[in-house]
This record gives structure tokens, C-alpha cells and sequence, in this order.
């Protein structure tokens, strides 16, 4: 902010080269001393390549502001009271140096909208005003352009010093790129890759660093209509020299580009991009192909372990001590700065009054990191444990090897060094295979219960699409929106998606191998579980269960296991009389149904006041038996002897 005394003198200088305009006006032919050039009109010619005609037409326009005796002045000059405002015409009569290309649309005057033309028939005889914006400026006022600030948002500042090192350390990377362009040459685009969270602190620090303020500009806010589009690329220049608003963050989520406001969109960015000369970002989840200009990449990602751990530890002070759960929940959650500040405010109020049990951090990151997937996939609430699920003695025995690598992911990798190897097939991935009704999805919900961790399921047959890149783009958000919390993800009807490879007749096959091969590489990298299910295993390609690390079967169950599954299904509350778990074993149904005929039994014995019965699991096993269309054996009706 300029001082008093600058203030002052500024105004000054105003008021002199204002007085001595009226007076060249007045008497053309005797022109006097101009002297000193105000230093905000001054930064404008320099600026804008202003010829002094031009910038005398500016002035006399800011003069109709600031000086109450201007408007008298023009009119007394041109003789008539009916015009008090400057125009080409009288400019050009009464001005030296005057020359008609300032007239010019593409002229500095017109195509920065430094003035405004008023309505008239005769261009020359239009009555000329200065643009408000413009007239702030010169008057000292650094308000940003109303008309801006609909598409745009001050990024506020931060220090580079108060980011994570990891991320400081790519924002010295992008100062010493840019610091090092040479003079006159168009600035490299950078592109930072990684969600706003992370992004937007890097690029306001990059500004700080540079001495700039940062706008952050949605894509989705640009104007898709060409004319608008131009208007607010100008009108953006502009403002960096009217504010020092350099560096323009064009924030923007991966889009498919498949509808035509997307196409729009994705046009608008890309002539952004070409005519933004100053310090630009952008700021996208996937790396875009850039033709105009040079680009360089940077991936933001979260704070690292270490990082998150230290910000929680700052963030929760003499309190930290009282969360148990702390560092389990680093381990499993990865999270922002940000976020994790918030949330260390929220824990530490939770502590009030003194005494109070500190919340559990672990639940708390949780229920924070599930908006992403909540609108993407059903979240399955999961109270199933080791008990529930009927097995064979193999499939449970590679059922918990797979837990005890979902628990001792963080020793062998990261403290016993095998993730410094390799990063590639770090993720936990799962196949299980077998009839409709077996348990895979309580086996899903078993291991979301032991490791208290949000299970989603996601029907693949819904997911793919028929349309070129959008199954791969509906891929890329779930898995996106699932990598901070680390939830299981279960991933229904496999053989939609995973069928046996067929011989490539047009794009569309080709597409579809590769739609297979790119969900299988987000497994692989995925830090959490990833289970596929399907009916048919005979149905997916050997190929494709090479890259998944376990494939676990699930038989349709025995007859002592049905035995087992029905002295499971009911709960201990539940009211039963006679029921024989032995006898009703005969069913030979999948524990699915059986749940299904517990469950229909229990409410046809409570509407008629009873305990639940043989009778009333009778009547529910053949409304079951309807449903999937199959017929009850003389063996099986054997239950009911």
C-alpha cells in the first residue's frame, strides 16, 4: 500500500497534468509545460504501449471523474452545453500528436477497454468515458474487477515454508523454472497434477514466492461462446497490471470430453492456455496433452507418512498424547494438510471439558474421506465377523493369509523395505469365484469388520459402458475417490468386464481389452483391497488372473455346512421352537437363501405371535424355492417328515 506522503504526491501530479490538459485544450496553440506524469498513468502507457495522444485521451476521460470543472470546459469549447464529454472529434482538433489509429478497434485504447464508447451514429462524435476499473486504478484504489469476480477467486496467500517439505520442494522447482525463463520469452505452462487440496497451497506459495497474488479460475466457469471467452481473456490480462493478480490457477477435474459442453470446455481451457502469458497453472487429476506451449508436469500428492504424522502431532499440541490411535491412523488414512488441521481442531474441541474421552481419530478420518465414494458406489455397513462364515477349512485358510497381508502391508513394504523395490503391484487384489449365495460378499463384509475399514460395492455390469473411454473414465473416479481412505472395494458381476479375450475386430474390442487392462493396473496399485467377484471363473482369461494376487473359491456348501450356516442364521434373541438344523440342512440351498428363508420365516412367525418353526420355515423355503424357480426334491422334502 502506497504511504500517505506517495498518496499525496501522486494526487498532486494528478491535479497538475489534469490543469495543464485543460489548458492545451483551451489553447491549442500555445501548449504549456506537462510535467510530471502520474506514476499509475505512467505504469498504464508503459503497460499497454500507450502513444501520448493516447494516453492525453485517457487522462481527459479520468479528468471527467476528478475534476468537477472538466465537463463546463469541453462544453464551452465545443459550444454547446448539450456536450460535456470528450469525443474523437474534439481530441483530435484540439491535441497534438493525434493520429487516427488510436481510433483503432485493435488499438491499445479500445482492445484493453481502457474507455468506453458511448451510443451515437457517428463514431468520431461518440461520447468517450473511462472504463470504472480503470479509473480506480489511476485513483489508487486496488480493488479487484467486479466483473472478474464472478469467474475468479483470490487463492489466499501462504508462505512456501508453511507447506510440507515435499510439497515446498516442488514449489521451488516451479519458482526456479519460471525465475530462470529468459526476459521476453512466454513463460512455460505448468501443469499440477493431483487434487485441489494439494495443489491450491502450492500454487498461492508459487505466487508468494514470486511476489504475485494467484487468482484460481474453475474451468467449468469459463465462457463457451467464443466472443465472451475473448472478452475475458483480455479483461484477465488486464487485471494483472491493474492488480498484480499474476499467476492464474485454472482449476480443473478430469472430464470424459465425450458430451459437447465438455468439448466446449475443454476449448476454452486450451485458448486460455495459449494466450495467458503471464505465470499459469493448471491444475488437473490426469496429466492434458498440451500442443501450444511448453508445459511441465508436477505430481502434488498428499503429504507423505512422516509428513501427515508431523502435521497432526502440530496440529493436536500437548494432546496429541491422548489420541491412542494416532499413528494406526496415519498408516491407513492419507489425507491433506488441510484436512488434517481441520480435523485436529475438531479432536482437540471433542477433549472440552478436560477429562472427556478423546474421539477415536481412526472413525473420524473415516467418516471424512467417504463424500467421494458415497455418490460413486453403495456402501455396505459391515457387522459380519470369522464366526458368520461357513467355509471349507482351505478357503478360510487363504481367507486370513489375505488379512495378514491387508495387516502387515505397512511392516513388509515400508519398515522391512520391499516397497522401496518395486511400487508396482503394491495393491492388494482379490478374485473370488463361485455360485450365487456363497458368502463372497460376507467374506468382503468379514474383512471390513476385523480392519474397521468402509466396504463399497460397485457393480461392474452398471460401470462399463458403450460408449469409447467413458467405462475407463468411471474406472478412474472410483478408484480416485477410494485411494485416501484405503476402503475395500468390491467389485460385483467381474465376468460383464472380464470375459475370455476375443480376437480384436474393431476399435471397440480393442477399447474393451484395454478398458480390462487399465482396471487391472489401478488394482495393482491400489493401497487398499480390491475384490473381484464373479459366477463364472471359467469365463475370465487366464492372462488376466495372472496380476491377481489371490483367487479364492466358493463352493456351494455340504450338507453339514448348510447345517452349520443354519444354527448360524438365527439370532440368539430370536424366539425358535424345534427348529432342527440337521433336517433343514436337506435344503440344498446357498447360504443367500437360507438367510432369506430365516428372515421370511422370522416375520411369518412374529405376525402370528409365535415362535419361529419348522411350519413357518416350511412355508418361507417354498416361497424361496419359487423365487429362483426351482422345484423342492422328495429328498429335500424330507426336512418336513
Amino acid at each position: 500500500m502506497p504511504s500517505p506522503v506517495e498518496t499525496s504526491r501522486e494526487q498532486a501530479a494528478f491535479g497538475s497534468a489534469i490543469a495543464a490538459l485543460k489548458q492545451l485544450l483551451a489553447a491549442p496553440s500555445s501548449p504549456p509545460s506537462r510535467g510530471e506524469t502520474p506514476a499509475s498513468l505512467q505504469r498504464l502507457r508503459d503497460a499497454f504501449g500507450l502513444s501520448q495522444f493516447e494516453s492525453d485521451i485517457l487522462l481527459l476521460c479520468a479528468a471527467m471523474e476528478f475534476d468537477g470543472g472538466t465537463p463546463a470546459l469541453l462544453a464551452q469549447i465545443q459550444g454547446d452545453l448539450a456536450r460535456p464529454f470528450p469525443s474523437f472529434a474534439l481530441l483530435f482538433e484540439r491535441l497534438p500528436e493525434a493520429h487516427w489509429s488510436a481510433l483503432a478497434p485493435d488499438a491499445p485504447l479500445r482492445y484493453w477497454r481502457l474507455i468506453e464508447i458511448g451510443a451515437g451514429q457517428i463514431l468520431t462524435q461518440a461520447p468517450l468515458r473511462i472504463d470504472e476499473r480503470v479509473l480506480h486504478f489511476l485513483a489508487g484504489v486496488g480493488r479487484f474487477d467486479l466483473r472478474l469476480s464472478s469467474f475468479l477467486s483470490l487463492l489466499p496467500p501462504v508462505a512456501p515454508e508453511e507447506l510440507p517439505p515435499s510439497q515446498t520442494a516442488i514449489v521451488r522447482e516451479i519458482v526456479h523454472l519460471w525465475s530462470g525463463a529468459a526476459r521476453g520469452t512466454e513463460l512455460p505452462l505448468v501443469q499440477l497434477r493431483g487434487v485441489a487440496a494439494n495443489c491450491r497451497p502450492v500454487a498461492a506459495a508459487v505466487a508468494h514466492a514470486l511476489g504475485l497474488s494467484a487468482m484460481t479460475l474453475p474451468a467449468e466457469r469459463l465462457p463457451a461462446i467464443l466472443s465472451d471467452l475473448e472478452t475475458f481473456i483480455r479483461m484477465w490480462e488486464r487485471e494483472t497490471v491493474l492488480s498484480g493478480a499474476g499467476l492464474l490457477l485454472i482449476d480443473r477435474e478430469d472430464d470424459s470430453e465425450d458430451s459437447e459442453a465438455d468439448r466446449g470446455r475443454a476449448a476454452a481451457v486450451a485458448a486460455l492456455i495459449e494466450r495467458a502469458s503471464g505465470p499459469t497453472i493448471l491444475r488437473d487429476r490426469e496429466p492434458r496433452r498440451i500442443e501450444s506451449r511448453a508445459a511441465v508436469v508436477f505430481a502434488v500428492g498428499h503429504p507423505s507418512r512422516e509428513e501427515q504424522l508431523s502435521i497432526w502431532r502440530d496440529g493436536l499440541g500437548s494432546a496429541a498424547s491422548a489420541f491412542t490411535d494416532l499413528d494406526a491412523a496415519v498408516a491407513q488414512f492419507s489425507l491433506s494438510a488441510s484436512a488434517i488441521r481441520h480435523m485436529a481442531r475438531e479432536a482437540r474441541a471433542e477433549l472440552s471439558p478436560p477429562g472427556a474421552a478423546p474421539p477415536g481419530l481412526w472413525d473420524m478420518c473415516r467418516r471424512q474421506l467417504r463424500g467421494g465414494l458415497d455418490g460413486l458406489a453403495q456402501r455396505i455397513e459391515s457387522r459380519q465377523n470369522w464366526d458368520d462364515l461357513v467355509l471349507p477349512d482351505q478357503q478360510k485358510q487363504v481367507l486370513r493369509a489375505l488379512a495378514a497381508q491387508l495387516r502387515q502391508r505397512g511392516k513388509v513394504f515400508d519398515d522391512w523395505g520391499f516397497g522401496a523395490k518395486t511400487a508396482r503391484g503394491q495393491g492388494l487384489s482379490a478374485l473370488f469365484y463361485g455360485p450365487s449365495g456363497t458368502g463372497k460378499t460376507m467374506a468382503a463384509e468379514v474383512l471390513a469388520n476385523e480392519f474397521r475399514l468402509d466396504l463399497y460395492h460397485i457393480d461392474l455390469s452398471r460401470v462399463v459402458s458403450k460408449y469409447i473411454g467413458e467405462t475407463e473414465a468411471n474406472l478412474r473416479q472410483v478408484f480416485d475417490a477410494a485411494e485416501d481412505n484405503g476402503a475395500i472395494l468390491l467389485f460385483d458381476e467381474a465376468d460383464s468386464m472380464f470375459g475370455a479375450r476375443s480376437e480384436v475386430k474393431d476399435s471397440h474390442d480393442r477399447y474393451a481389452n484395454i478398458e480390462v487392462s487399465y482396471l487391472l493396473q489401478r488394482m495393482e496399485a491400489y493401497r487398499g483391497l480390491a475384490i473381484l467377484t464373479t459366477n463364472m471363473r471359467s469365463a475370465l482369461d487366464p492372462a488376466f488372473l495372472r496380476r491377481i494376487r489371490f483367487a479364492i473359491s466358493f463352493p456351494f456348501p455340504d450338507a453339514p455346512q448348510r447345517a452349520a450356516i443354519w444354527r448360524r442364521v438365527f439370532p440368539s434373541a430370536a424366539r425358535t421352537d424345534g427348529l432342527d438344523p440337521d433336517r433343514l440342512a436337506l435344503l440344498r440351498l446357498a447360504g443367500g437363501n437360507i438367510r432369506n428363508v430365516a428372515l421370511n420365516a422370522a416375520f411369518l412367525a412374529a405376525d402370528s405371535d409365535e415362535p419361529i418353526g419348522m411350519r413357518h420355515v416350511r412355508e418361507a423355503a417354498l416361497a424361496e424355492y419359487s423365487k429362483i424357480e426351482r422345484r423342492m426334491t422328495l429328498a429335500e422334502a424330507e426336512a418336513w417328515v
